[in-house]
């Protein structure tokens, strides 16, 4: 797995131009609408995946 994983687009105004901040890990500025923003990831959900072969309506 990668160390950092980039985004594709800005959050905000959807410009894929898009350099690292100096702030540090994860965060982001934006060349097109000139935000910058930070991203983190938070952990895996306990839930984990659901599957629908356990029978009902489908919905």
């Amino acid at each position: 797995m990668s160390e950092r994983a980039a985004p594709f687009h800005c959050p905000y105004c959807g410009d894929e131009d898009l350099r690292p901040h100096e702030a540090g890990h994860g965060a982001w500025e934006c060349a097109s609408c000139n935000r910058a923003f930070q991203l983190k990831f938070l952990g895996l959900l306990s839930r984990g995946l659901k599957s629908n072969d356990a029978g009902g309506d489908g919905i």
